[in-house]
């Protein structure tokens, strides 16, 4: 069964996808717990959720008071303003019922969001093209595997990450070499030139304090230049992400695993109909419809060419930064997913031990970065809310 992003109760907006609450075209601020109450009460309106319930589903695995919950539900309250006894009612002993009907409208993309695109060029003379959204604190996102500055917004997921992060900060993405809108055909293409890209993008924004968003790949290059730049940078956030290629694991299972997936890349590359798209969604995104697939597939031909694609791979499978956790000294959040096959759970973990003070997060997640549709979204996107707005 599909589960619903978005509900409307009277004039307010509950939006799953980007964790907001509209009350008819203004934002109504929410705090993530409270939000994730809200979430819990609309979602099984018509009938009374006890109190145990909420507090298993809103802090899962944590032990908290009753006060807690009493505080989100008053946090509610405050934030649907006149409206909240009409929505809310307290069954005594019982719990907490929400009385409304909630509709679901048929259309509920998120708006289309308007940014600034520009190009730089990197210290080796390579053409960058990188590009601005929102305002608030700068949020680096240096690029995973394969990218397009303006056909990410088309692929649902990223799309959904992408409108949260603008709402609150001001999200900065840039095109690796040899993908997307930056420079394509390129003569070298390594863990160091991987460095040059992001160094060469907050040099042309002018940025002196900023923080890192490291997915997948991009977390072991968010890694070294926040060692690079301790003055710089300010926060850093890393999902999925590795200090170690699948060449040095050790791992004989992960290396086979590779090279296997190198040979169904060759043949593959961003055809729908491929056994290469099949294995792809398999390790990164097991829930992913037939349709957002496709979509993937058509960004993997938009974003790049099969012997890039290929180059990318390798140059990531012989990553190491090991040596450079201990010396991470900003703020940093760590979160995976815990049944993720693209990149283990052990690398994640490896992460926030050897980073000092790193906070970890483990999301009940078999993607390798959360979809919107499941319930790990509200964790994954509070869990970077919070860190960053604290």
């Amino acid at each position: 069964m599909a589960i619903m992003n978005v509900f409307q109760f009277g004039t307010h907006t509950l939006d799953l996808q980007r964790c907001t609450l509209q009350r008819g075209d203004d934002l109504v601020a929410l705090r993530p717990k409270a939000f994730d109450v809200l979430r819990q009460l609309v979602e099984n309106a018509g009938r009374v959720v006890g109190k145990d319930e909420l507090m298993r589903a809103v802090w899962p695995g944590v032990v908290v008071t009753d006060d807690a919950l009493v505080q989100c539900i008053g946090d509610v309250r405050r934030a649907l303003g006149g409206d909240a006894d009409a929505f809310i009612r307290t069954v005594p002993r019982r719990g907490y019922l929400f009385c409304a009907e909630p509709t679901t409208p048929a259309t509920a993309a998120p708006p289309r969001v308007e940014q600034d695109v520009r190009y730089c060029r990197t210290a080796d003379g390579v053409r960058l093209a990188l590009a601005t959204t929102g305002q608030g604190l700068p949020l680096v996102r240096p690029p995973t595997w394969f990218n397009h500055l303006e056909y990410d917004w088309h692929v649902q997921f990223r799309s959904a990450l992408y409108h949260f992060l603008a709402e609150r900060c001001e999200l900065v993405r840039y095109d690796g070499r040899g993908n997307g809108l930056s420079e394509r055909h390129v003569p070298e293409i390594s863990f160091e030139t991987f460095g040059l890209d992001l160094q060469a993008v907050v040099d042309a924004l002018g940025l002196q304090r900023y923080a890192l968003l490291g997915i997948s790949q991009g977390a072991p290059i968010a890694i070294a230049h926040a060692v690079q730049h301790p003055d710089r940078v300010r926060k850093l956030v890393l999902n999925g992400g590795m200090a170690l290629g699948s060449n040095k694991r050790g791992s004989t299972r992960d290396h086979e695993t590779a090279q296997a997936y190198l040979t169904l890349m060759r043949h593959g590359w961003g055809d729908e109909h491929s056994a290469f798209l099949r294995a792809f969604g398999m390790l990164y995104f097991p829930s992913a419809s037939l349709d957002e697939l496709k979509g993937l597939a058509q960004l993997q031909r938009m974003a790049m060419t099969a012997d890039v694609a290929l180059r990318l791979r390798m140059a990531t499978a012989d990553i190491d930064v090991t040596e450079l956790l201990p010396r991470v000294s900003v703020p940093t959040l760590v979160l995976h997913s815990r049944h993720d096959n693209a990149v283990p759970f052990e690398e994640g973990q490896r992460l926030a031990a050897a980073i000092p003070h790193a906070r970890f997060v483990a999301l009940e997640s078999e993607n390798h970065v959360p979809m919107p549709d499941e319930p790990a979204w509200p964790a994954f996107v509070g869990a970077i809310e919070s860190f960053l707005s604290e």
